[in-house]
């Protein structure tokens, strides 16, 4: 049998007080019409925090410290080819919010935490809730 690999996911939970940072999907092939968090994958020879802090830059277009961007949790989400969910959360940044992929994204909106919109990607919506019970860690489509 052939090892098992999976594609690591960043995901950055942007907080403003109460409310988190979320795009509108376009383009994509995947969710297009759902709301998300800013996220990508990790590249060779990048750490999960780096990938959150660069994925931070090319598409929401802010500076994070890495030293600001804290792990909250991870997922196990079973896809065709494997994801590792790392959703990282972060309250300090500098720059203002701007869509630096238009081609993907139809726009960024801040959303209160209780009044999420409906047409989330199903996972990340998951994961928020976890994140709100304080829960590090959670699987998806294994059963």
């Amino acid at each position: 049998m052939a090892r098992y690999k999976a594609c690591i996911d960043v995901h950055l939970i942007l907080r403003r007080d109460t409310d988190i940072l979320l795009g509108l999907r376009r383009n994509t092939g995947y969710a297009d019409g759902c709301w998300h968090l800013p996220s990508g994958h990790t590249e060779e020879g990048e750490s999960a925090t780096a990938a959150v802090v660069r994925e931070a830059a090319e598409e929401i277009g802010v500076t994070l410290a890495e030293g600001d961007v804290r792990f909250v949790h991870v997922m196990h989400h079973r896809t065709n080819e494997g994801r590792l969910a790392l959703f990282f959360q972060a309250s300090r940044w500098t720059g203002e919010v701007t869509n630096r992929e238009p081609d993907k994204c139809a726009g960024w909106q801040w959303f209160a935490l209780d009044a999420l919109p409906e047409a989330m990607i199903p996972y990340a919506a998951q994961a928020l809730a976890h994140v709100g019970k304080g829960e590090p860690y959670a699987e998806r489509c294994w059963q």
